[in-house]
């Protein structure tokens, strides 16, 4: 068996492996080494999948997202469905009912303009601007948590 400070230091990827044990029951697992992926064993422990990003809308656009993270496995599309009213759907139903929680501010000055949420469905998140407006996401950042 090697010394542990023998091996250079790296810097780890998402997709880099992990060794680790893999624990069964009843001792019917022959060879419980096993290679895990560092991205798995981090969601793992958070116990949460996440969408991150910074959400700019103006005029009657679309609003647009830059992405910051998105390790839910679902692809998200923004669209204004009205005034002051916008939509992120995810490709798939990953929005669990009691499960699924958001965090977003607008981005604009304080007091300027309040962001409600609604989880409409499944695959669906609503924001609203209070008072109904548009342009007022100017880098607001968004983040959508999917607990396990």
């Amino acid at each position: 068996m090697a010394i542990i400070s023998a091996y250079p230091v790296g810097t780890p990827a998402a997709g880099d492996y992990l060794v680790g044990s893999d624990i069964t029951t009843a001792g019917t697992q022959i060879n419980p080494t096993k290679n895990f992926v560092l991205s798995d064993v981090v969601a793992t422990g958070l116990g949460y999948t996440a969408y991150t990003a910074l959400i700019f809308q103006t005029g009657a656009n679309n609003p647009v997202d830059t992405i910051l993270k998105n390790d839910t496995g679902a692809t998200m599309t923004w669209a204004r469905t009205g005034l002051g009213i916008y939509t992120c759907t995810a490709s798939s139903p990953i929005f669990t009912a009691n499960k699924t929680i958001v965090f977003v501010n607008s981005g604009y000055p304080i007091g300027v303009a309040v962001v409600e949420w609604e989880r409409t469905d499944a695959s669906t998140i609503t924001l609203r601007m209070d008072p109904a407006a548009d342009d007022k996401m100017v880098n607001g950042s968004f983040e959508i948590r999917i607990y396990t």
